[in-house]
């Protein structure tokens, strides 16, 4: 059996911690490998296989807790995991109860982890555009700032997502964002077709080193130019693929000795 591939950030210390991509699953076909969404329309046994994997490559044998993501800033605390058919509409999750993993699931859309390992805080958070505009990252850092976590020793790591160079958008999209802030500017550049590319993930770090905290890094890794390892909605899209995979990312604190 092929194990999954994990992708870890130093910042975040002994936390368990992993960014999963697609290889080391079970599915098949347009979908194949580690595709953990259950709204793909893939085999809903191969689905939770694939969880199964996922779990045992970060923190075995501890429940997984996800939310039915919704592109918004809301943000939930979870005490005690609930089921796949209770999840909450959210886009984020802080927890400091040891032996649950909170896991966001992406296909191009910016993963964040979270810790602050002296008070034993984690979050995880999906961050799309919509999302990181609307400051999704920052109510994560609050939410974990109730649970007595402190903001200059958060450290946060931005996951696989859409580059830059692969990220065409339109003029109307950009004014959104120098709307916002003028220089937002800064996040864009003009690709080979004459029109605007976004950068996702530098505005998310950016966003996050704003914002106060602690250490924040984002590993350079292309979800869509990378077919061999990550889904990529935009990719299934530009190929006229009934569906995509979801690749998914996860944080949890260790079960107490």
């Amino acid at each position: 059996m092929t194990e999954a591939e994990v992708f870890r950030s130093p910042l975040l210390g002994s936390v368990p911690h992993g960014f999963l991509g697609r290889r080391g699953g079970v599915s098949e076909g347009e979908m194949w490998g580690l595709n953990v969404g259950y709204g793909s329309g893939d085999d809903p046994e191969r689905i939770a296989e694939n969880r199964r994997r996922a779990i045992a490559a970060v923190l075995p044998s501890a429940p997984l807790v996800t939310v039915h993501q919704i592109h918004s800033p809301k943000v939930v605390q979870v005490d005690t995991p609930w089921s796949q058919d209770a999840r909450p509409r959210a886009d984020a999750m802080v927890t400091d109860r040891p032996g649950v993993l909170i896991g966001v699931l992406s296909a191009d859309c910016t993963p964040v982890l979270f810790a602050d390992e002296e008070a034993e805080v984690v979050g995880a958070a999906h961050s799309g555009w919509r999302g990181a505009l609307a400051g999704v990252n920052e109510a994560t850092i609050e939410a974990m700032e109730r649970l007595g976590a402190r903001r200059d020793r958060i450290a946060a790591a931005v996951g696989p997502s859409i580059a830059q160079e692969s990220y065409e958008v339109d003029g109307v999209f950009r004014s959104r964002f120098l709307e916002d802030n003028s220089d937002n500017d800064r996040f864009f550049t003009i690709g080979p077709a004459g029109k605007p590319h976004f950068d996702l993930p530098c505005f998310v770090l950016h966003r996050l080193v704003a914002a106060g905290i602690g250490q924040a890094e984002r590993l350079r890794l292309d979800t869509y130019a990378d077919p061999e390892r990550f889904f990529s909605y935009r990719r299934s899209t530009h190929l006229a693929e009934p569906s995509y995979g979801r690749q998914i990312s996860m944080i949890g604190l260790p079960p107490k000795s």
